[in-house]
């Protein structure tokens, strides 16, 4: 696996500013992914095509990764507890009325109210459970 660098890391964040700020702007929606996904499954009416392409860009932007990096595979989990965790992320974000990347990413850059307050608690539980696996387990 690559080491942490600072630019990379700036490109990644900047890339996934433009792809929000562009979904606000020439869609009108926000990019939340439990909100996408959530209307995927519901089946709204005229929003079907753009969601599906959305998440499966996601995945096989997460797959092109995965075959192109040098990621080790005891890295990688089986893909039964990779589903599991994402039905359980999925259903997380609906009991907490939206996600990390609607909340953080464009809840945040519309100031408001509510994404300022999901996203404080999303990183206190974050740094919480940091320092009980780190210092307490």
């Amino acid at each position: 696996m690559e080491d942490f660098s600072p630019i990379s890391g700036f490109a990644g964040g900047l890339l996934i500013g433009l792809a929000v700020a562009l979904m606000l702007l020439l869609n009108g929606r926000v990019a939340g992914i439990s909100g996408i996904v959530g209307g995927l499954l519901t089946l709204k009416s005229g929003g079907g095509i753009w969601r599906a392409a959305f998440v499966a860009g996601l995945v096989l932007g997460a797959l092109a990764y995965v075959s192109t990096a040098d990621v080790p595979v005891e890295v990688l989990a089986p893909l039964p507890a990779i589903l599991a965790g994402g039905l359980l992320v999925g259903f997380g974000t609906r009991l907490g009325s939206g996600c990390t990347s609607g909340h953080g990413l464009c809840g945040m850059a519309r100031l408001s109210r509510r994404s300022v307050a999901a996203t404080a608690v999303f990183f206190g539980v974050a740094m919480l459970t940091v320092f009980l696996t780190r210092h307490v387990l």
